[in-house]
Protein backbone atom coordinates (compact mmCIF):
# COMPACT_ATOMS: atom_id res chain seq x y z
CA UNK A 1 0.00 0.00 0.00
CA UNK A 2 1.54 3.31 -1.12
CA UNK A 3 1.56 6.19 1.33
CA UNK A 4 -0.53 8.87 -0.41
CA UNK A 5 0.28 12.48 0.41
CA UNK A 6 0.73 15.78 -1.40
CA UNK A 7 2.93 17.17 1.38
CA UNK A 8 6.70 17.09 0.81
CA UNK A 9 7.36 17.01 4.55
CA UNK A 10 5.25 13.85 4.92
CA UNK A 11 6.82 12.20 1.88
CA UNK A 12 10.21 12.66 3.49
CA UNK A 13 8.98 11.52 6.91
CA UNK A 14 7.65 8.35 5.33
CA UNK A 15 10.81 7.70 3.32
CA UNK A 16 13.17 5.65 5.45
CA UNK A 17 16.37 6.97 3.89
CA UNK A 18 15.26 10.46 2.82
CA UNK A 19 17.10 12.11 5.70
CA UNK A 20 20.33 10.62 4.37
CA UNK A 21 19.83 11.72 0.76
CA UNK A 22 22.70 14.05 -0.17
CA UNK A 23 20.56 16.36 -2.31
CA UNK A 24 17.74 17.04 0.15
CA UNK A 25 18.08 20.02 2.48
CA UNK A 26 15.74 20.64 5.42
CA UNK A 27 15.56 23.56 7.85
CA UNK A 28 13.23 25.05 10.44
CA UNK A 29 12.52 28.61 11.51
CA UNK A 30 9.86 30.75 13.16
CA UNK A 31 7.94 33.58 11.50
CA UNK A 32 5.38 35.74 13.30
CA UNK A 33 5.14 33.00 15.95
CA UNK A 34 4.46 30.21 13.42
CA UNK A 35 6.77 27.29 12.65
CA UNK A 36 8.11 27.00 9.10
CA UNK A 37 9.64 23.80 7.76
CA UNK A 38 11.56 24.12 4.50
CA UNK A 39 12.52 21.28 2.15
CA UNK A 40 14.77 21.78 -0.86
CA UNK A 41 14.99 18.90 -3.32
CA UNK A 42 18.12 19.71 -5.27
CA UNK A 43 18.50 16.89 -7.80
CA UNK A 44 16.40 14.75 -10.11
CA UNK A 45 17.64 11.61 -8.34
CA UNK A 46 16.34 12.91 -5.01
CA UNK A 47 13.06 13.94 -6.66
CA UNK A 48 12.53 10.42 -8.02
CA UNK A 49 13.44 8.87 -4.68
CA UNK A 50 10.96 11.01 -2.73
CA UNK A 51 8.29 11.25 -5.41
CA UNK A 52 8.12 15.06 -5.48
CA UNK A 53 9.38 17.42 -8.20
CA UNK A 54 12.71 19.12 -7.75
CA UNK A 55 12.28 22.50 -6.07
CA UNK A 56 11.55 24.33 -2.86
CA UNK A 57 8.73 23.49 -0.43
CA UNK A 58 7.69 25.63 2.54
CA UNK A 59 5.25 24.29 5.14
CA UNK A 60 3.57 26.78 7.47
CA UNK A 61 2.18 25.22 10.67
CA UNK A 62 -1.00 26.98 11.84
CA UNK A 63 -1.12 25.82 15.48
CA UNK A 64 -1.39 29.35 16.88
CA UNK A 65 -4.27 30.14 14.54
CA UNK A 66 -6.11 26.93 15.46
CA UNK A 67 -5.72 27.80 19.15
CA UNK A 68 -7.20 31.25 18.44
CA UNK A 69 -4.25 33.03 20.00
CA UNK A 70 -4.35 36.82 20.23
CA UNK A 71 -3.72 38.46 16.85
CA UNK A 72 -3.21 34.99 15.33
CA UNK A 73 -5.13 35.80 12.13
CA UNK A 74 -3.17 38.94 11.11
CA UNK A 75 0.09 37.23 12.12
CA UNK A 76 -0.74 34.18 10.01
CA UNK A 77 -1.59 36.42 7.05
CA UNK A 78 1.69 38.29 7.44
CA UNK A 79 3.73 35.08 7.76
CA UNK A 80 2.16 33.53 4.67
CA UNK A 81 2.54 36.74 2.67
CA UNK A 82 6.26 36.83 3.55
CA UNK A 83 6.70 33.26 2.31
CA UNK A 84 4.85 34.08 -0.91
CA UNK A 85 7.15 37.04 -1.56
CA UNK A 86 10.14 34.73 -1.10
CA UNK A 87 8.91 32.48 -3.91
CA UNK A 88 7.57 35.08 -6.33
CA UNK A 89 9.96 36.03 -9.13
CA UNK A 90 11.70 39.41 -9.20
CA UNK A 91 11.08 42.16 -10.12
CA UNK A 92 8.03 42.14 -7.90
CA UNK A 93 5.78 44.53 -9.79
CA UNK A 94 4.64 42.44 -12.78
CA UNK A 95 1.06 41.22 -13.29
CA UNK A 96 0.00 38.12 -11.35
CA UNK A 97 -2.84 35.67 -11.99
CA UNK A 98 -4.44 33.94 -8.99
CA UNK A 99 -6.00 30.60 -9.97
CA UNK A 100 -8.40 29.18 -7.39
CA UNK A 101 -8.51 25.51 -8.35
CA UNK A 102 -11.18 23.03 -7.33
CA UNK A 103 -14.91 22.46 -7.14
CA UNK A 104 -16.82 25.07 -5.17
CA UNK A 105 -19.74 22.64 -4.68
CA UNK A 106 -17.62 20.08 -2.78
CA UNK A 107 -16.49 21.66 0.48
CA UNK A 108 -13.13 19.87 0.93
CA UNK A 109 -12.27 20.89 -2.64
CA UNK A 110 -13.40 24.52 -2.30
CA UNK A 111 -10.20 26.04 -0.89
CA UNK A 112 -9.17 27.48 -4.27
CA UNK A 113 -12.48 29.07 -5.33
CA UNK A 114 -13.14 30.48 -1.85
CA UNK A 115 -9.63 31.94 -1.73
CA UNK A 116 -10.22 33.66 -5.08
CA UNK A 117 -13.29 35.33 -3.53
CA UNK A 118 -10.97 37.16 -1.09
CA UNK A 119 -8.46 38.38 -3.67
CA UNK A 120 -8.60 42.04 -4.65
CA UNK A 121 -8.56 42.13 -8.48
CA UNK A 122 -6.75 45.25 -9.66
CA UNK A 123 -5.71 44.66 -13.28
CA UNK A 124 -8.64 46.62 -14.70
CA UNK A 125 -8.17 49.46 -12.20
CA UNK A 126 -4.47 49.86 -12.96
CA UNK A 127 -5.21 49.87 -16.68
CA UNK A 128 -8.03 52.43 -16.42
CA UNK A 129 -6.51 54.79 -13.84
CA UNK A 130 -2.74 54.29 -13.72
CA UNK A 131 -2.10 57.52 -11.80
CA UNK A 132 -4.53 56.66 -9.01
CA UNK A 133 -3.43 53.04 -8.73
CA UNK A 134 0.30 53.57 -9.28
CA UNK A 135 1.13 51.70 -6.04
CA UNK A 136 -0.98 48.68 -6.96
CA UNK A 137 0.19 45.59 -8.79
CA UNK A 138 -2.03 44.31 -11.65
CA UNK A 139 -3.78 41.23 -10.24
CA UNK A 140 -6.35 38.96 -11.86
CA UNK A 141 -8.35 36.27 -10.01
CA UNK A 142 -9.86 33.22 -11.66
CA UNK A 143 -11.82 30.20 -10.36
CA UNK A 144 -11.92 27.99 -13.48
CA UNK A 145 -13.98 25.15 -12.00
CA UNK A 146 -13.30 21.51 -12.85
CA UNK A 147 -13.66 19.38 -15.96
CA UNK A 148 -16.87 17.76 -14.74
CA UNK A 149 -18.54 21.17 -14.39
CA UNK A 150 -17.25 22.98 -17.47
CA UNK A 151 -16.18 20.29 -19.94
CA UNK A 152 -12.88 22.16 -20.21
CA UNK A 153 -9.62 21.12 -18.56
CA UNK A 154 -8.40 23.54 -15.89
CA UNK A 155 -5.09 23.90 -17.69
CA UNK A 156 -6.85 24.80 -20.95
CA UNK A 157 -8.83 27.57 -19.21
CA UNK A 158 -5.73 29.00 -17.58
CA UNK A 159 -3.70 28.86 -20.80
CA UNK A 160 -6.46 30.76 -22.59
CA UNK A 161 -6.44 33.47 -19.92
CA UNK A 162 -2.63 33.66 -19.96
CA UNK A 163 -2.69 34.64 -23.63
CA UNK A 164 -4.69 37.76 -22.71
CA UNK A 165 -3.42 38.63 -19.22
CA UNK A 166 0.26 37.77 -19.78
CA UNK A 167 1.19 37.58 -16.08
CA UNK A 168 4.71 37.45 -14.73
CA UNK A 169 3.65 34.60 -12.42
CA UNK A 170 0.69 32.42 -11.48
CA UNK A 171 -0.33 31.62 -7.90
CA UNK A 172 -2.35 28.40 -7.95
CA UNK A 173 -4.36 27.60 -4.81
CA UNK A 174 -5.77 24.12 -4.31
CA UNK A 175 -6.84 21.53 -1.75
CA UNK A 176 -4.37 18.72 -1.02
CA UNK A 177 -4.41 15.26 0.50
CA UNK A 178 -2.41 14.55 3.65
CA UNK A 179 -1.23 11.22 4.98
CA UNK A 180 -2.01 12.00 8.60
CA UNK A 181 -5.11 13.44 10.26
CA UNK A 182 -3.03 15.77 12.43
CA UNK A 183 -2.21 17.91 9.38
CA UNK A 184 -5.73 18.40 8.04
CA UNK A 185 -6.38 22.16 7.73
CA UNK A 186 -3.44 22.72 10.09
CA UNK A 187 -0.74 23.41 7.50
CA UNK A 188 -0.22 25.39 4.30
CA UNK A 189 2.32 24.15 1.78
CA UNK A 190 3.93 26.54 -0.69
CA UNK A 191 6.06 25.29 -3.57
CA UNK A 192 7.80 26.78 -6.58
CA UNK A 193 7.23 23.53 -8.51
CA UNK A 194 3.67 24.15 -9.65
CA UNK A 195 0.80 21.77 -9.00
CA UNK A 196 -1.13 18.86 -10.52
CA UNK A 197 -4.87 19.41 -9.90
CA UNK A 198 -6.71 16.36 -8.56
CA UNK A 199 -3.56 14.37 -7.78
CA UNK A 200 -4.38 14.07 -4.09
CA UNK A 201 -7.65 12.21 -4.73
CA UNK A 202 -6.32 10.00 -7.52
CA UNK A 203 -7.76 12.09 -10.35
CA UNK A 204 -4.67 13.88 -11.62
CA UNK A 205 -5.14 16.34 -14.47
CA UNK A 206 -2.51 18.15 -16.57
CA UNK A 207 0.25 19.68 -14.47
CA UNK A 208 0.36 23.44 -14.03
CA UNK A 209 4.00 24.51 -13.84
CA UNK A 210 6.53 26.74 -15.56
CA UNK A 211 7.14 24.12 -18.25
CA UNK A 212 3.46 23.87 -19.25
CA UNK A 213 2.41 27.51 -18.73
CA UNK A 214 5.60 29.35 -19.62
CA UNK A 215 5.66 31.44 -16.43
CA UNK A 216 6.64 30.63 -12.84
CA UNK A 217 3.84 28.88 -10.93
CA UNK A 218 3.68 29.16 -7.14
CA UNK A 219 1.49 26.46 -5.62
CA UNK A 220 -0.36 27.11 -2.36
CA UNK A 221 -2.10 24.06 -0.95
CA UNK A 222 -3.98 23.05 2.18
CA UNK A 223 -4.62 19.39 3.09
CA UNK A 224 -8.35 18.87 3.54
CA UNK A 225 -8.63 15.08 3.19
CA UNK A 226 -6.78 11.90 4.12
CA UNK A 227 -7.00 8.81 1.95
CA UNK A 228 -8.81 6.16 4.00
CA UNK A 229 -6.58 3.30 2.88
CA UNK A 230 -3.44 5.27 3.71
CA UNK A 231 -4.76 6.09 7.17
CA UNK A 232 -5.87 2.51 7.89
CA UNK A 233 -2.57 1.02 6.79
CA UNK A 234 -0.64 3.59 8.82
CA UNK A 235 -2.63 2.69 11.96
CA UNK A 236 -2.22 -1.02 11.27
CA UNK A 237 1.52 -0.60 10.74
CA UNK A 238 2.01 1.43 13.91
CA UNK A 239 0.11 -1.16 15.93
CA UNK A 240 2.26 -3.90 14.45
CA UNK A 241 -0.78 -5.72 13.12
CA UNK A 242 -0.82 -7.73 9.87
CA UNK A 243 -3.12 -6.75 7.04
CA UNK A 244 -6.72 -7.79 7.54
CA UNK A 245 -9.87 -8.17 5.48
CA UNK A 246 -11.20 -4.80 6.62
CA UNK A 247 -8.26 -3.06 4.95
CA UNK A 248 -9.09 -4.76 1.65
CA UNK A 249 -12.49 -3.06 1.78
CA UNK A 250 -10.63 0.25 1.26
CA UNK A 251 -9.33 -0.75 -2.15
CA UNK A 252 -11.79 1.79 -3.58
CA UNK A 253 -10.93 5.44 -2.80
CA UNK A 254 -12.40 6.67 0.50
CA UNK A 255 -11.58 10.20 1.62
CA UNK A 256 -11.75 11.30 5.26
CA UNK A 257 -12.15 14.90 6.37
CA UNK A 258 -13.02 16.84 9.54
CA UNK A 259 -16.42 17.38 11.14
CA UNK A 260 -16.15 21.19 10.92
CA UNK A 261 -14.92 21.24 7.33
CA UNK A 262 -17.31 24.05 6.25
CA UNK A 263 -16.09 26.52 8.85
CA UNK A 264 -12.45 25.49 8.57
CA UNK A 265 -12.35 25.81 4.79
CA UNK A 266 -14.00 29.23 4.99
CA UNK A 267 -11.52 30.42 7.65
CA UNK A 268 -8.36 29.20 5.97
CA UNK A 269 -9.48 30.37 2.52
CA UNK A 270 -9.97 33.86 3.92
CA UNK A 271 -6.50 33.75 5.50
CA UNK A 272 -4.85 32.68 2.24
CA UNK A 273 -6.74 35.29 0.23
CA UNK A 274 -5.70 38.05 2.62
CA UNK A 275 -2.08 36.82 2.58
CA UNK A 276 -2.05 36.89 -1.23
CA UNK A 277 -3.29 40.50 -1.16
CA UNK A 278 -0.61 41.47 1.37
CA UNK A 279 2.13 39.70 -0.60
CA UNK A 280 1.25 41.48 -3.84
CA UNK A 281 0.41 44.83 -2.22
CA UNK A 282 2.74 45.23 0.81
CA UNK A 283 1.09 48.51 1.81
CA UNK A 284 -2.15 46.68 2.75
CA UNK A 285 -3.10 45.54 6.26
CA UNK A 286 -5.83 43.13 7.31
CA UNK A 287 -8.04 46.12 8.20
CA UNK A 288 -7.44 47.65 4.75
CA UNK A 289 -8.45 44.41 3.04
CA UNK A 290 -11.59 44.16 5.17
CA UNK A 291 -12.51 47.63 3.95
CA UNK A 292 -11.86 46.90 0.27
CA UNK A 293 -13.79 43.64 0.33
CA UNK A 294 -16.74 44.88 2.36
Amino acid sequence: MAFRTDLAVEAIENHKSAAALPHVRQSDRMLEGFAIHEVRILSEDAAREIGKPQGRYLTLELDALIRREEDAFPRACKALSTLLRELLPHPNDGPVLIAGLGNRMITPDAIGPQTADHVIATRHLVAQSPDIFADWRPVSALAPGVLGQTGVETGEVICGVLDRVRPAAVIAVDALAAGRLSRLLRTVQLADTGITPGAGVGNARAALNEETLGVPVIAVGVPTVVDGATLAHEISSQLGQPNCEALDDLSQPVMITTRDIDREVADISRMIGYAVNMALHPHLSVADIDLYLS
